[in-house]
């Protein structure tokens, strides 16, 4: 590292004889700052950045979200310096909260690194003559690339009066599949050319910089990871999608029936890649990491999240909060009831949707354990197959009381190998002719809303179903950390999910619920989710109920 850092001072030296006004380099200038933002309206994405390139000095800096993560590129100079990527971001673990981190990529003999520029070399570009952007008068270029069935036009603006950059977009068609295949707009404000301040590009000789350890990188290039914005400029993002999308396919079996569709899922692929590395740069609370759902469009995904809403009292009894908390029963500030034993293996609801029967046999399964001190293991399918005359929809969706009225009323839920193996779709009832696990005597409502009256039924009463809004892409992906969501629905018609809410605590100073889901142990933090207790985030404690087991 001090090497590294001698190195990096000796060049930056270099700058400050420079002061005259910056000149071409290759079709784009040599020195210059701007600032923009990135818009992918395909993949949800609106990213701000900043950035510092001096080509002389052979620097690059380029911030994102304010700075919340910084790269730095330093280009190689020949022999066996290849040059380096760096990233600067605050990581957090179990514990230290946002610790500032420096990782490093090194170039290769085939592949230098070099200064990454944030302006297109458009010295290639068709000259198309004047045209106006968002009233100012342009002047505008474009270039068009042909591969096959895939057109990609790629059109740049340059303001006629001060020649700053203004608008960069790139707009593909397949005609395979009949629509577009990627679209992204780059808008530029703040450009100058002034002499720059060699330590901006400093990176740092107060720590050492290591591999980046972040989750999901078996599908993300390094060059990508530490230098996005040569997806963008210098068109790098396809030849890491392809070999990505490949082991994508390989690690989950999936199969698709045509090239067309391939196609398709290829899209739907880039498109979630590029969210989950662009929200992983903004400094959240959590962190994301691609799973089995990358290649699948929110309408496929909605079936996951099987809970209905009903309006109106749901027949069951009040939470007695004042007698719990008058009773001198101790509230741990932390729970977890996986460690006591109360929680089953995690389980995959796979292509049908009944998340509501598996929140059901979850605080069943938990209430038994609580009063009789041993583990069952209960039947979803015994709920999707037997519930409809309750209400219930099978694979299409229910409601957790729906299932508990069901159960009261058949004398008990089945044992899930007296019922037999989940199927992931509707079948058979045939409840009657099965061993039973055990009877409920009534279920309770949590108060509404109210997040004191949920911790104190979790650690009293055990594991709990909860709906949830999880209609966000940072949840479908959620990998570790506590997640949090401003835009997430907390009233009961938001709620489109239904989970097991299994414990509480604290980490880096961020109160958690602890989540069981029902999306198998490839998703989150093997099937677990921590979310936010903060303002009730989720909805979490908003439909919370438990049973009342004989």
């Amino acid at each position: 590292m001090q090497q590294i850092t001698v190195l990096i001072t000796a060049l930056l030296a270099v700058i400050i004889s420079i002061n005259a006004k910056s000149v071409l380099h290759d079709g784009l200038p040599a020195r210059y700052h701007v600032s923009g933002v990135i818009q992918l309206p395909y993949a949800e994405i609106r990213e701000p950045f900043e950035s510092w390139i001096d080509v002389q000095a052979g620097f690059s800096r380029i911030d994102y979200y304010g700075g919340a993560a910084k790269t730095v590129q330093r280009k190689g100079q020949g022999g066996q310096d290849v040059g380096a990527n760096y990233k600067i971001v605050p990581m957090s673990d179990e514990q230290v909260l946002n610790k500032i981190s420096c990782f490093q990529a090194n170039g290769t003999s085939d592949e230098p690194v070099d200064v990454q520029h944030t302006i297109p070399d458009f010295t290639t570009f068709q000259d198309m003559g004047p045209a106006e952007w968002r009233g100012i008068k342009c002047q505008m270029y474009q270039s068009v690339d042909q591969v096959g069935d895939k057109k990609s036009t790629y059109t740049y603006y340059i303001n006629i009066a001060n020649k700053h950059p203004v608008h960069y977009e790139m707009f593909g068609y397949d005609s395979l599949i009949g629509s577009h295949f990627d679209k992204y707009t780059i808008d530029y404000y703040n450009y100058d050319e002034n002499t720059i301040d060699p330590t901006v590009f400093h990176v740092t000789d107060a720590m050492t910089c290591t591999g980046f350890p972040g989750p999901g990188l078996e599908h993300t290039s390094p060059r990508v990871l530490f230098n996005p914005m040569s997806e963008y400029i210098n068109r790098h993002g396809e030849d890491h999608l392809q070999s990505s999308f490949e082991k994508f396919k390989n690690k989950h079996g999936h199969k698709y029936e045509s090239e067309q569709e391939h196609r398709h899922r290829l899209k739907v692929f880039r498109n979630n890649v590029r969210y989950i590395n662009t929200q992983n740069r903004a400094s959240l609370p959590y962190k994301m990491k691609i799973n089995k759902f990358a290649d699948r469009t929110d309408d496929e995904l909605r079936v996951l999240r099987g809970r209905r809403h009903t309006k109106g009292f749901n027949g069951g009894l009040p939470f007695p909060k004042e007698e719990l908390a008058s009773s001198n029963l101790a509230i741990p500030d932390s729970i977890d009831w996986r460690i006591m034993g109360a929680v089953t293996p995690v389980k995959d609801q796979g292509i049908c949707g009944s998340c509501w029967s598996f929140g059901t046999t979850g605080t069943i399964e938990g209430a038994y354990f609580v009063k009789h001190g041993t583990s069952i293991r209960l039947s979803e399918q015994d709920l999707i197959d037997c519930s409809w005359g309750f209400g219930n929809n099978g694979c299409d969706g229910g409601e957790d009381f729906r299932a508990y009225q069901y159960i009261m009323k058949h004398n008990g839920i089945a044992l899930e190998d007296a019922y037999g193996p989940y199927l992931q779709e509707d079948s058979f009832c045939h409840h009657d002719n099965t061993t039973k696990g055990t009877k409920i005597l009534g279920y309770v409502n949590i108060t509404e809303g109210d997040e004191e009256a949920l911790r104190i039924a979790l650690a009293t009463k055990g594991p709990i179903s909860v709906g949830i809004d999880a209609a966000h892409k940072g949840f479908l992906f959620y990998a570790s950390g506590v997640f949090y969501d401003p835009d997430c629905g907390s009233s009961p018609e938001a709620l489109d999910h239904s989970v097991l809410a299994v414990g509480y605590g604290t980490l880096n100073g961020q109160d958690y619920w602890l989540v069981k889901n029902s999306w198998s142990t490839y998703w989150g933090n093997d099937g677990y989710v921590l979310m936010s207790r903060k303002n009730n985030n989720c909805g979490v404690a908003t439909s919370a109920t438990y049973v009342i087991i004989e």
